[in-house]
């Protein structure tokens, strides 16, 4: 080794030193932020869940659940034809969403992939991913109540489906192709079709994470309210006519939380955390039950 290098070595040891000392208090700097940033949204998070808790269990109770929802300043009553109103909107919404959305995923991830319909439909999916919900719900309201003339029922159905609909698809898509394509090249080495291998292979392969989009869907429209003001509207008695404006939790929280009663604003706040333990059960129960078990 020459003198220069001799005499050059301290000083390369001690910029390389700098530089580490530099990046450590970089590292430091920006784990400080991130857990400055995640403590700032829990406590937004804990607050909101610890004031809908105190003020929605003063109004929990039998009647909650089996009478309906009250005349203005009238002590009692309950949200029985409200909760009926959302399970029917729910479920029609799903039972239309889901094999839609489940129909295009495979279309996608199966059949076109990279053809130019594919790409259109998948443009369109992120649109209708990011459009705020009060948008679907004035697109429905123009071309089904303004039409009809009246709210109903079904034009909350056809909201909450096209809200449910885009989930379902980027779901189903990425779920599908995370099923490894030498399955794929098996089955058809085998003389297997192709609808037989999706079905008995693909399909069944990733079916957890189809299941998991779904239930995350289901939880997405639960507490929708825009689109539903737009279309169903809401209903103060008890009716199953999806022909005729029906009752929902989410409209008729809206309305008691703005109203001056007591009574309706104690319904509102039971309603909210009805609408908060149902929707914290359905993730529960797609990101646990539903996920992949470790070998």
């Amino acid at each position: 080794m020459t003198t220069l290098d001799m005499q050059s070595t301290p000083a390369l040891l001690e910029s390389r030193r700098k530089r580490q000392a530099w990046r450590r208090q970089k590292n430091r700097l920006a784990l400080m932020i991130s857990m400055l940033t995640m403590a700032f949204g829990l406590f937004w998070l804990v607050w909101i869940l610890f004031t809908t808790i105190v003020k929605g269990v003063d109004g929990m109770s039998l009647a909650l659940f089996m009478q309906n929802t009250p005349p203005p300043n009238t002590a009692g009553g309950g949200l029985a034809n409200a909760i009926a109103g959302s399970g029917l909107l729910i479920l029609w919404a799903t039972l239309i969403g889901t094999p839609l959305g489940v129909m295009a995923g495979i279309y996608l991830a199966e059949y076109g992939r990279k053809s130019w319909l594919a790409e259109f439909i998948r443009f369109i999916n992120d649109i209708l991913l990011s459009a705020p919900s009060i948008v679907v719900g004035l697109f429905v309201y123009t071309i089904m109540v303004a039409k009809m003339g009246h709210f109903s029922g079904w034009a909350g159905v056809l909201a909450l489906a096209l809200l449910q609909i885009p989930i379902v698809i980027r779901t189903t898509e990425n779920m599908l192709k995370l099923v490894p394509d030498s399955l794929r090249e098996a089955a058809y080495a085998l003389g297997t079709p192709k609808w037989k291998m999706i079905s008995a292979i693909t399909l069944k392969a990733s079916v957890s994470g189809i299941i998991t989009g779904i239930l995350l869907a289901i939880a997405r429209i639960a507490g929708e309210t825009a689109p539903l003001l737009f279309t169903s509207l809401s209903n103060q008695f008890w009716s199953t006519d999806m022909m005729q404006p029906i009752a929902n939790l989410p409209v008729t929280i809206f309305k008691f939380a703005m109203s001056p009663f007591g009574e309706w604003q104690q319904l509102a706040w039971a309603g909210v955390l009805l609408i908060t333990v149902c929707v914290l059960l359905l993730n529960i129960l797609a990101r646990v039950i539903f996920a992949p078990k470790k070998q």
